[in-house]
């Protein structure tokens, strides 16, 4: 892999953190505990209230994963080890790595 491709990948993970940042920042109000509030319809307003709450802690949780992703894919970047399947060593196919920056095996180690 050249330098400017690695480049290219370098500002794809890039953007993808500062894409994820945002996301987290404007997710934080819905991660906030539930309270009773006296003036809404009643339980079901709580229960969706509470739903809610549970769907925006599923997608920090996902934000989460994929920033460890990310943060692996650069980790690996600075020590030469990127776009080489960290199981075997071959060479990743441009095309998975087009797909998903991020992605660390080859398809035939991820197959088993």
């Amino acid at each position: 892999m050249n330098e400017s491709e690695l480049a290219n990948y370098r500002a794809a993970l890039r953007a993808a953190l500062a894409a994820l940042d945002g996301e987290d920042a404007l997710g934080r109000d819905g991660q906030k505990t539930v309270t009773l509030d006296q003036q809404a319809v009643g339980r079901l307003s709580r229960m969706d209230a509470l739903q809610n709450q549970a769907v925006a802690k599923a997608q920090a949780g996902r934000r989460a994963t994929q920033r460890q992703r990310i943060t692996a894919a650069l980790a690996r970047m600075d020590d030469g080890e990127y776009g080489y399947c960290s199981d075997c060593g071959d060479d990743l196919d441009r095309a998975r790595l087009d797909a998903d920056p991020t992605v660390p095996r080859c398809l035939s180690c991820t197959r088993g």
